[in-house]
């Protein structure tokens, strides 16, 4: 069984070597202790969230202490191309499916977009009450793939404000698009910057997006045959773009 991992703050773990020792506080110690019921000689990953790792192995546990001693890095570098999900808001908790799911795949950030057709609308007091329960289906799913790297989560979009981003220069978007004859498997990838994918709701994506969004140079994709619902399209895309990637 994979060791479990836990968390510590940013830079906690740097310059960390074998025999070092790292210390769960908090939370994270009572979790361990706790719920894990973590015992001594049982083996850790211990992360930062932002590329530090290591693995450990628990010398102490306490529900207010946990005493870790460092055995090697697992350190998760920053890739040289990105991968982000654009996730419209969806209904019946699919957006959050499709954000867990691409969080264990290993994508790198994920933008919540309020497209013209969701039906879910996030205004006012629920703008922030939508992004925290994002972060945290991005932290669950992060702990259970063991992730060193967190994806970034960025605040919720437009679609003149995702447009403006697909604009950026080192940005390649892709737009997940029934009607589209050009297969994602088969487009030309970059070796660096951000690739961005755009997943639409479920009524999908309206004509005046699409059209504001190929203007900014988004080229519409599709990943096969069947429409998939918007809890799946985002992760079978984020496959097939890891295929050729980064699951080589």
């Amino acid at each position: 069984m994979t060791a479990p991992l836990f968390l510590v703050d940013p830079g906690a773990l740097d310059g960390l070597g074998p025999d070092d020792v790292v210390e769960l506080t908090g939370a994270e110690a009572h979790h361990a202790a706790t719920v894990v019921r973590l015992r001594a000689g049982e083996e850790v990953l211990v992360a930062d969230r932002s590329g530090a790792r290591v693995r450990s192995v628990a010398d102490s546990v306490a529900p207010g202490l946990v005493a870790l001693r460092v055995t090697g890095r697992a350190d998760e570098p920053a890739p040289s191309l990105r991968l982000t999900l654009v996730q419209a808001l969806a209904k019946d908790g699919r957006d959050e499916d499709a954000v867990e799911a691409v969080t264990e795949l290993g994508v790198d950030g994920v933008l919540p977009w309020q497209a013209d057709r969701s039906i879910v609308r996030w205004k006012g007091p629920k703008v922030d009450k939508g992004l925290r329960k994002w972060a945290n289906v991005i932290e669950r799913a992060a702990k259970q793939s063991r992730r060193g790297r967190w994806p970034d989560l960025g605040d919720l979009v437009t679609t003149p404000s995702l447009a403006q981003r697909c604009a950026q220069e080192g940005v390649t978007p892709f737009v997940l698009h029934e009607e589209a004859t050009t297969p994602l498997a088969t487009v030309e990838l970059p070796a660096a910057g951000e690739i961005l994918l755009v997943v639409g709701p479920e009524g999908g994506i309206s004509p005046q997006e699409i059209d504001r969004l190929v203007e900014a140079g988004a080229v519409p994709v599709r990943l096969g045959s069947t429409v998939l619902r918007a809890s799946s399209a985002g992760p079978a895309a984020v496959a097939a773009i890891s295929t050729r990637t980064r699951w080589r």
